[in-house]
C-alpha cells in the first residue's frame, strides 16, 4: 500500500534528537484546511509542513497541532531540507516557497541551509497585564512585533532557568512571547527561549521566525549584522542570523530522523 511521502526533520541542529522536530508533507494535489489540520494533531509536532509543487516552485503551509499559521522557519527549513535530500531540487538550485506571508527562498550554504525571510522588528510596548507573573520574572524590556511580544531579562540565568505558568501565558493576546538575553558565553551572541500555549505549544524547541525579531532587536544593541543565537530550550538549537534591508537570512543545519507514508482510506 503507498501513501503521500511524509518524513521528520530535526532542524537547526545536525544531531538527531535535538533541535526542534517538524514533519513535512508531499501532497500530490490540495487538500482540505480540516484534513491537514487532522494530519498535524496525529502528528503532534509544534509544525507540520504541506508542500505541493507549483510551476516556479511549491507551495508551503505550516500547522500546529491546533491551528494554521502565517510564518514557521523550522518547518521551511526542514521543507527544504527534504527537497534537496530527497532530490526533488538540485544540489545547488533554489528553494522557492509561496506562502501566507508571500515568497520566501532557501539555499544550500555547505553543511547549513539559509533561510531568506522578512524582518519582523519589534517596537517598544507597555507589558500586558499578568505577563510579568505568568514569566516567573520581572521584565527589564518589553517590544511587540507583528505577531509576539518581546521580553528582555537581566541575564542568560534567569532566561534558562525560568519557569513560566503556561495557562496564564495562554491568556495573553499574541502568537507567543520570546524571552532573551544577552549571552554569557563566546559561541553566541544572545539566548532566548518561546512560549506559544495559545497555539498548543507551551515551549518551541528552536523557533526560526522568532529570529525575524530577534536579529533587528540585537543588530541595534550589539552593533553587529551577523550573530548566532542560541534557543536555550531542553533540545536547544543554534541559528545564524545575517541582516539585510528589510529582509533577514536565517541558517541552520537538519537531519532526517524518519520516512514513511501517510495511508489513506
Amino acid at each position: 500500500m503507498t501513501g503521500l511521502p511524509i518524513f521528520q526533520v530535526d532542524a537547526f541542529t545536525d544531531r538527531p534528537f535535538k533541535g526542534n522536530p517538524a514533519a513535512v508533507c508531499f501532497l500530490d494535489e490540495p487538500r482540505q484546511d480540516t484534513w491537514m489540520q487532522d494530519v498535524a494533531r496525529e502528528m503532534n509536532l509544534s509544525e507540520t509542513a504541506f508542500l505541493l509543487r507549483q510551476e516556479d516552485g511549491y507551495s508551503l503551509r505550516w500547522f500546529t497541532p491546533a491551528c494554521e499559521v502565517d510564518l514557521c522557519g523550522h518547518a521551511t527549513l526542514a521543507s527544504s531540507h527534504a527537497l534537496w535530500e530527497e532530490k526533488r531540487l538540485k544540489p545547488d538550485q533554489e528553494a522557492r516557497f509561496y506562502t501566507r506571508s508571500g515568497w520566501l527562498f532557501a539555499h544550500r550554504r555547505g553543511d547549513w541551509i539559509e533561510l531568506d525571510f522578512p524582518l519582523r522588528p519589534e517596537k517598544p510596548a507597555p507589558a500586558p497585564a499578568g505577563l510579568a507573573a505568568a514569566l516567573g520574572v520581572e521584565p527589564k524590556y518589553v517590544g511587540r512585533s507583528l505577531e509576539d511580544y518581546l521580553v528582555e531579562l537581566e541575564s542568560e540565568k534567569q532566561v534558562r532557568e525560568m519557569k513560566p505558568d503556561f495557562p496564564s501565558l495562554a491568556g495573553i493576546s499574541s502568537r507567543g512571547i520570546i524571552v532573551t538575553s544577552r549571552s554569557q558565553s563566546t559561541d553566541c551572541d544572545f539566548v532566548s527561549r518561546f512560549f506559544a500555549p495559545a497555539l498548543g505549544i507551551n515551549e518551541d524547541p528552536v523557533t526560526g521566525s522568532a529570529h525575524c525579531t530577534l536579529a533587528p532587536f540585537w543588530a541595534e544593541r550589539l552593533g553587529k549584522k551577523e550573530m548566532t543565537g542560541y534557543q536555550a530550550s531542553s533540545r536547544g538549537g543554534f541559528v545564524r542570523v545575517r541582516l539585510a534591508e528589510n529582509r533577514v537570512y536565517i541558517s541552520g543545519q537538519a537531519v532526517t530522523v524518519l520516512r514513511g507514508n501517510l495511508l489513506e482510506k
